[in-house]
């Protein structure tokens, strides 16, 4: 298989994982819905396919600038408010964060992980809340 026929599918692979958490998420209506997972995946699957075939880079490197560039973006996602201080979006930004995770191993080509990933991660945004209370 040539090698961009591999980019388009390992892209094509972050996008439907990151649609089935988006998904979940975007029903659940939380802020960070459907286009939002599916563009940090897609976005951190890019990032790697660019970087293995086009630079030849560090994997490493790569990883850890999205996880850095990531956390930004999940920080936006937590709200501390009201007098109490209640602390809300740490769920939303810790998918944020694994939706990071599982478009870099799609990107890698560690496509049994991420949807493994993806498995465990849904299942654990579908855990009831008054389970975990």
């Amino acid at each position: 298989m040539g090698t961009e026929v591999t980019m388009i599918l390992r892209l094509l692979l972050a996008t439907a994982l990151g649609a089935i958490i988006g998904f979940q998420r975007e029903r659940a209506k939380k802020p960070a819905g459907l286009r939002t997972h599916i563009l940090i995946s897609l976005g951190s699957c890019l990032f790697t396919v660019v970087s293995l075939y086009g630079f030849g880079a560090d994997i490493a490197r790569v990883a850890a600038g999205v996880v850095t560039g990531i956390g930004f973006l999940g920080a936006g996602a937590i709200i501390r408010g009201g007098e109490g201080g209640a602390i809300a979006g740490l769920t939303t930004a810790a998918s944020i964060w694994s939706m990071a995770g599982i478009g870099l191993a799609v990107g890698a080509g560690f496509y049994i992980a991420a949807v493994a990933a993806t498995v465990f991660v849904l299942l654990i945004l579908l855990i009831p809340h008054h389970l975990v209370r």
